[in-house]
């Protein structure tokens, strides 16, 4: 690569970090294209890297895509081409190379050598973005457990860069003494680490209850990162929730009370992005925070219309749910950002998928329908019910008011005969009075 193309591509993918006064990390992507994976997927995956990247704080200097019939044990991509790219990257002076593709520890410590920095997979990154971002006592705990159980396998191969506390990608990470001696605590903090995530799930549990107990309907916001999820939350609810245009900057769900035309209350939840090939570490971790997502009566599945891959993101997405077990819920795909998607993008995307609803949350259009098709489909998890109720009775009769809507009303020698609409799940509460 001569240096005026290195130059070029270094304008195109350089990011623009005014915010840090610590030194930034230069980076180097490479991508890795297989058979069966179509080119134009690895260049988004690797574009995808570049804002992965960025977000970590490091600055994307050049990438490449490697192209192999297949994985190579030692170094993944060959050692031929990594000797090619070490040269590069040298000439470059990179300081992180990082590869869009998982890395075992062997193949880790192999490139190391060969590069002479630090090398990092697409998981580390992630795993490195979320320890930035993590703010809260479970977000905290969830993100150090991932990590150390990356890290442990790793250890061999980290030298000193363990114990760095500076700017770099997985800097963050615990430090590194002697081998055993580092690998038993590790093993102890996490299981400390367990411990006090259980407790932190517990009375996350306890929340969840509460509000089951209300019989109150539960909407969770799911979606690729950056789709606007917590723009959308704002919008709604004045929740103020940080917005930033980056991934991943929101990990710790936000649930906010709203209510329906017809004035029946539900809740909505801001949950933490997805993006594709989400390190399955981090699924286990945050476990408990997606269960916010696995209890919902209704998803609606936000999506980012003006990407150039939108079904792309809900297959990522839907991949994610299928793993937690809720690949079977209700779903509303919402295309968001809707004042940036051309009108024929905009017919395309409305044809594939007819039930969706078009918004933009930031410009506040389409919030209405979007209530509206909330309401509709809630509606579908009511059901409706003849109620007796002595007159002596009166708990029942409020609860009935209280938990869904009355909409027929009768009074005989023995009670009242009401006719209600209630959610599926206090069917149970009423039985004794039901005909």
């Amino acid at each position: 690569m001569t240096q005026e193309h290195a130059s070029r591509r270094r304008r195109r993918l350089t990011a623009t970090i005014t915010d840090l006064e610590v030194a930034v990390q230069r980076a180097f992507l490479v991508g890795v294209e297989l058979p069966g994976i179509a080119t134009i997927d690895a260049e988004r995956s690797l574009d995808e890297l570049a804002l992965l990247t960025d977000t970590a704080g490091s600055e994307p200097i050049d990438q490449e895509l490697v192209r192999r019939h297949a994985i190579e044990p030692a170094t993944y991509i060959g050692s031929g081409k990594a000797e090619e790219l070490a040269t590069l990257t040298k000439a470059l002076d990179i300081d992180v190379v990082i590869f869009d593709n998982q890395l075992t520890p062997a193949q880790q410590r192999n490139l190391q050598k060969l590069f002479g920095c630090d090398v990092v997979d697409r998981e580390g990154l992630i795993l490195d973005i979320f320890a930035q971002h993590a703010h809260t006592k479970v977000g905290a705990l969830q993100v150090e457990l991932a990590m150390n159980r990356y890290n442990l396998p790793r250890l061999r191969g980290k030298g000193t860069s363990l114990s760095q506390q500076g700017a770099g990608v997985l800097a963050r990470g615990p430090g590194e003494t002697k081998l055993e001696t580092d690998r038993r605590r590790i093993l102890e903090r996490n299981s400390k680490l367990e411990r006090e995530l259980a407790r932190a799930v517990q009375h996350r549990e306890t929340q969840r209850k509460s509000r089951r107990r209300a019989e109150i309907p539960q909407v969770a916001i799911v979606g690729y990162t950056n789709a606007g999820k917590s723009t959308l939350l704002n919008a709604l609810t004045d929740a103020d929730v940080l917005v930033e245009d980056r991934l991943f900057a929101t990990l710790d769900p936000t649930v906010r009370r709203l209510e329906l035309p017809n004035q029946r209350p539900f809740l909505l939840a801001d949950t933490v992005g997805f993006v594709r090939r989400l390190p399955h570490h981090l699924i286990e971790a945050f476990r408990s925070t997606l269960s916010e997502v696995a209890e919902a009566d209704l998803l609606l599945h936000l999506v980012d219309g003006s990407d150039p891959d939108p079904g792309g993101q809900i297959a990522a997405v839907r991949e994610v749910l299928m793993e937690i077990g809720a690949a079977e819920l209700l779903e509303l795909i919402v295309f968001n950002k809707s004042d940036l998607v051309g009108e024929q993008a905009l017919v395309r995307l409305a044809n594939l998928y007819p039930e969706a609803v078009f918004i933009s949350a930031l410009e506040h259009e389409g919030l209405e329908l979007l209530v509206e098709r909330i309401g509709e489909l809630l509606e579908r998890t009511m059901v409706t019910l003849t109620l007796e109720i002595p007159y002596a009775r009166g708990d029942v009769v409020a609860a009935a008011h209280r938990f869904g809507e009355v909409i027929g009303e009768k009074h005989d020698d023995n009670g009242m005969i009401l006719e209600v609409r209630v959610p599926e799940t206090s069917r149970s509460r009423f039985a004794q009075f039901s005909r």
